[in-house]
């Protein structure tokens, strides 16, 4: 009975999988909302049935999508199959919500290393010269433009030069580029997969409060490493160079979702209403180099003296 379960569970998400897989791929406009809904029937699959199991869904999955769509469907297949397979594989361990999370994160880093690897090697892509060839093609234009305006000059030549220093020194942060890409991915798939999951199985699988998490305190020290490294007038186009920009780029944005953890938390310790922390949030990511240093001193903070159970163990004295 539980085998005749599973082939049949199998077979009607696969079916789902591909569905919403066609939608994607020949309706562009829903791609960037698309993203975080196919990996819900390998996340549905796992959370029943265990790891191994859909690992043959995945497979089938990958072998439909070839057939009923087209080679571009692939890397999604394999981004969200991967993806997929650890949140709901963490999901049938009863693992917690942010331990879910967190393996799920690591799961959609390698689908997307792969998914890089499958697009160089199957459609000659590689993605550092082409972003080469678009940064010397927006230099270019620029050049142009600002010529044809009259507004060339050697004051324009320096600020066009220094822009696209910043273009190139990007490419040095693509692997932590692809870690916060990938934190993102997993905790929507996840979220959405929750809400589904409480819907259909009367499960209560919720992520707890915001205000609630806290990251390992290692990750200061981790940051103040990185941190005093990036001082160090290092080669850079070294190997060392290029774990600290990405360490530094990566910790970065775990302190700030840190502090802003923290500021839901001193908002509800006050009974503020949410609409304040919420306000604080989009204008911090609305104007990031006005804000997110001070959230990210509010993060490293509340992390290094653990203020939120200073305030809760005050609160009940």
């Amino acid at each position: 009975m539980n085998q005749s379960k599973k082939i049949t569970d199998g077979a009607l998400l696969t079916a789902v999988y591909i569905a919403l897989l066609l939608i994607v791929v020949f309706v562009p406009v829903v791609v960037s909302f698309g993203i975080f809904i196919l990996p819900i029937p390998f996340i549905l699959y796992a959370s029943r049935h265990g790891f191994k199991p859909t690992i043959i869904m995945f497979l089938v999955a990958l072998l439909l999508s070839l057939v009923f769509a087209t080679a571009v469907s692939l890397p999604l297949t394999v981004l969200a199959g991967i993806g997929g397979m650890t949140i709901g594989s963490a999901i049938h361990r009863n693992l917690t919500a942010y331990e879910t999370w967190a393996q799920g994160t690591v799961g959609f880093i390698i689908g997307i290393v792969i998914v890089v690897l499958l697009l160089q090697l199957l459609l000659g892509i590689n993605i550092y010269n082409e972003m080469d060839v678009a940064i010397e093609d927006s230099v270019t234009m620029t050049k142009t433009i600002m010529d044809q305006m009259g507004l060339g000059g050697p004051e324009t030549d320096e600020q066009i030069e220094q822009l696209e220093k910043q273009m190139y020194d990007f490419k040095d942060i693509i692997p932590s580029s692809i870690a916060a890409i990938s934190i993102l991915l997993a905790f929507l798939s996840q979220w959405l997969s929750y809400k589904l999951m409480n819907r259909i199985e009367n499960k209560r699988l919720a992520f707890p409060p915001f205000k609630q998490l806290n990251f390992p305190i290692a990750i200061i020290w981790i940051y103040f490493i990185a941190l005093i490294l990036g001082l160090i007038n290092l080669d850079p186009d070294g190997a060392i160079y290029l774990v600290v920009a990405n360490v530094m780029a990566l910790t970065i944005i775990l302190i700030a979702i840190q502090g802003f953890s923290f500021i839901f938390f001193y908002a509800d310790h006050k009974k503020v209403h949410k609409a304040v922390p919420i306000t604080i949030l989009v204008i911090s990511l609305l104007f990031p180099f006005l804000f997110l240093f001070i959230i990210r001193i509010i993060g490293i903070i509340d992390l290094g003296f653990s203020l939120k159970r200073r305030l809760a163990n005050g609160n009940k004295t």
